[in-house]
């Protein structure tokens, strides 16, 4: 539902010669509908609102052959943000949470693959405790069964 972050991303397809093969929606995840190659996504973790990624994800599935889904790793891990960092930007492999990979499984979707990246978060919430916030989040590959 933000429109700002929409309005970037369609700038930056512009800029890369992909506007004509992109669609940017700015609205509720209901409100999409249709058949489309690819969905990137970065839904609610869940984390304020338990849950919150699973309508998501689930609608993503429904319209997407291939899904890029971002979902915050299931432990805090130091070890893990350490590596992260020493990895100056490079995603680690690692194993999917067990909710999720069943989740995806249910939906008629299969996880591919699932990498680790380090995301810094800066304070911009009153339930913000820190000034930033290092956090691993998953970028899961997803594949839909249907395509």
């Amino acid at each position: 539902m933000d429109k700002a972050a929409v309005t970037i991303a369609s700038e930056t397809a512009e800029k890369k010669g992909l506007s004509t093969s992109t669609d940017w929606i700015a609205g509720d995840a209901e409100a999409i509908s249709g058949k489309f190659d690819t969905v990137m996504q970065n839904p609610p973790f869940g984390v304020q609102k338990r849950g919150a990624d699973r309508k998501f994800l689930e609608k993503a599935l429904e319209v997407g052959c291939s899904v890029y889904s971002l979902h915050n790793h299931p432990e805090t891990d130091k070890q893990l943000i350490q590596r992260l960092k020493n990895a100056r930007g490079d995603l680690l492999q690692v194993e999917p949470s067990s909710f999720i990979e069943k989740f995806v499984d249910e939906h008629e979707g299969v996880v591919s693959a699932v990498y680790a990246l380090l995301m810094t978060i800066p304070r911009m919430f009153d339930f913000h405790t820190k000034l930033r916030h290092d956090i691993v989040v998953d970028l899961y590959v997803i594949r839909s069964k249907g395509c």
